[in-house]
Order: structure tokens, then sequence, then C-alpha cells
């Protein structure tokens, strides 16, 4: 029986399996190397199955208060006019046929106020250095010279995982695929009220609603060479990927500034093989299936892996079964996402049809809509 977790990592997939676990009467203790616990970033896309995974989880709610859920997407040309948009959503929608956007610091604070209210022990600015098993569990030593005996050590730190690194040294380190994504956070006109993805112009661009105020526009640029920016470069770049986009995008252009909260990373992806522990350290969300944001649903399945392993270690007493028993339910789940999102962005890199990657795009949302 599982009495006392570690859990190394406090974004999505860490928090999530806190609160999932805590729920079930595990004592939880959560660490993060960021001695000030913060979100990086502008916006997030959250489709279906991470508006499902929210209410699982408790914290949809306060998503809908702080970002924007509503369904649909409309698909324009590089002059702004539609090409295609789908109907306005019915209101009684459940979570799963919704989707949205929101702040990532906004959906950080949430889950970190609920994790605070659930009791849940939090140390700040350490790091694993080794971990030991012995008869009584697992011994984790931290950076700060400190120790921890725990029955079960989960980590949820990142695509660039020490522990995984620790535990799999075997494993293929993420993988660059070619494209780089910008992010900015500009004012939402009134007629951007969904999803908006604008094909057929020289880069990828769309429009997300994250609040009744704000959008955050995404740029999918082809970067071969992995370039790297300087903070004064970003915003001018920026403008000229913008440049040959008409409709709101030209006021979007010229309202660029230090409001624009401007981001940029290199898309990589890591998908771990099975198994994904070793005795009682076991890896979840990015750590173990980094992926790529064409399926917006990296953080939604980060939150289902907390909920999947909280559900798996209730089931039994045995911990190498459970954690057997929860990369078998998550992993073809989580091989469909990295594995379309990265083909999708392989469609849009050669030049291919984007209403091609679209509807794969569709395709793989409907059979996310399963059960997880």
């Amino acid at each position: 029986m599982i009495a006392k977790a570690l859990i190394v990592g406090g974004g999505v997939g860490g928090m999530s399996a806190a609160l999932a676990m805590a729920r079930n009467n595990i004592d939880v203790e959560l660490i993060d190397i960021d001695p000030h616990w913060r979100a990086y970033g502008a916006g997030i896309s959250v489709t279906g199955l991470s508006l499902r995974a929210f209410d699982a989880l408790g914290i949809l709610p306060e998503v809908r208060e702080q970002g924007f859920v509503g369904g649909g997407i409309r698909l324009r040309s590089p002059d702004g006019s539609i090409v295609m948009e789908s109907p306005a959503p019915a209101e009684d929608l459940a979570p799963i046929d919704r989707s949205g956007g929101i702040m990532r610091p906004a959906l950080h604070a949430i889950m970190q106020g609920h994790t605070r209210k659930a009791g849940i022990a939090v140390t700040l600015g350490v790091e694993p250095t080794g971990f030991a098993e012995t008869e009584e569990g697992v011994k984790v030593s931290l950076s700060d010279e400190s120790e921890r005996m725990v029955d079960l050590v989960v980590a949820a730190d990142g695509i660039h995982s020490r522990t995984r690194a620790t535990l799999f040294p075997e494993a293929s380190p993420p993988k660059f695929t070619g494209q780089g994504c910008w992010r900015i956070v500009a004012d939402r006109p009134a007629s951007v009220d969904r999803p908006e993805i604008y094909v057929g112009g020289p880069v990828k661009l769309g429009l997300n609603p994250i609040s009744e105020e704000k959008l955050y526009a995404f740029i999918l640029e082809h970067v071969p060479d992995n370039p790297w920016y300087e903070e004064e470069d970003m915003l001018p770049h920026v403008a000229r990927l913008l440049a040959p986009f008409g409709g709101d995008i030209a006021a979007i252009r010229e309202n660029l500034g230090p409001d624009s909260m401007v981001n940029y990373r290199p898309l990589e992806w890591q998908l771990l093989p099975r198994p994904w522990h070793r005795g009682r350290v076991v890896v979840i969300g990015d750590a173990a299936h980094a992926t790529t944001p064409h399926l917006a649903s990296g953080a939604g399945a980060a939150v289902e892996d907390g909920l999947v392993l909280a559900e798996e270690l209730a089931r039994t007493d045995d911990l190498d079964a459970a954690l057997t028993a929860f990369a078998d339910r998550r992993f073809e789940r989580a091989r469909m996402i990295v594995e379309n999102s990265v083909r999708i962005g392989e469609i849009e890199m050669l030049g291919g049809n984007q209403l091609d990657a679209n509807r794969m795009l569709g395709d793989t949302m409907e059979k996310l809509k399963e059960p997880y």
C-alpha cells in the first residue's frame, strides 16, 4: 500500500498527480527546482480532452472563469477571409466537446491554489540527486542535502527530465522537429470567438481566445537550423512573420510591444518506451511523452496521467503491477498524440495540404474523446 509519495516537478502533470493521489489519502510532498514556483509562457490552448481532465480534477469552474471555453474552429486565408467555419457550439455541450484557452500563469495559479488547499506539502528550490531502494521504500537524496523516505517517487520534471536520464540512460534524448513556435498575447477582437487558423500563408498562424479580453497568437515557423534569438530581436522577427497577413492580424501587428509577452521555443518531442518505471520511481507527463502543440493536448495528457496513476494505485497493493498497468493504459494514447502531432508539423514544413493536416487533427481529436 502506498502511504507516502514524493512528486518531482510542480507543473501541470506534477500538481495533477499530487491532487489525485491526495484524494486517495496518500501523504504527498511536491518539490520543484524553481524557488519561486513560476510558470513560463503566454497562452495555452485547451481542447476537449484537457477540459474533461480539468473537470475530473475539480478545476474546470476556475478555468472557465479565468480563461475562455467555447467550441468550434474557423479557417481563414492570409487576407483574413473565411475559408471554413464550424457551427456555433450548443450551450449544453459536455467539456469533451468544447475547446478554449487560458493564460499559462493563470492555469498554474489555479492548480497551485488547489494544491495548497489540499494540504499537500510543497518544498521549493530543491531537486533529487539520487535514489536508493531499500526494504522500507525508496530513499531520495535532495540537492539541499536532506533526504526523504517514501513509498513512491513520481517524476514530472519535464521534457529534459533528469529523473528519466537517471532511470533510463539508454533512452533517446528529445528530438528537434525543425519547427519553432512563437506565441504572443494581444487584445481580442469580438470577431474572434473560437480558435482560428490561417491557411495558405508562408507560416502557420493561429489565434485562440484566452479570456474575455485577450487572445494569444501562435506562429509555427520552419527553422531547420534551430536558431537562437536574442530578446531584442524577438518582436521585430514576429512583426516580419505577421506582415503577409491581413484582417485582424494587421491590428495585432501594429500593436506589438512589451505587453505582447512574446515567447519562443523550438519544438521537440520525446516518447519513452515502456516501462515508465524502475523500482519505485515512475515518470509521467512530458518526462515520458513530450509532444508538439499541433494537437493542443500536452497539458491535458499530463492531467490524465495524474488521474490514471492515482486510479491504478488505488486498485492494487502491488506497486509494480499498478505502475505497469498505468503505463499500459497510457502508452498508446500518448503515442498517438506525439506521433500525430509530429506528423502534422511535417506536413506543414514540407508544404503539404493544410486541409489534410486539419483533417488529421480532427480525426485524432475524435479518437481522443474515448475514455482515458
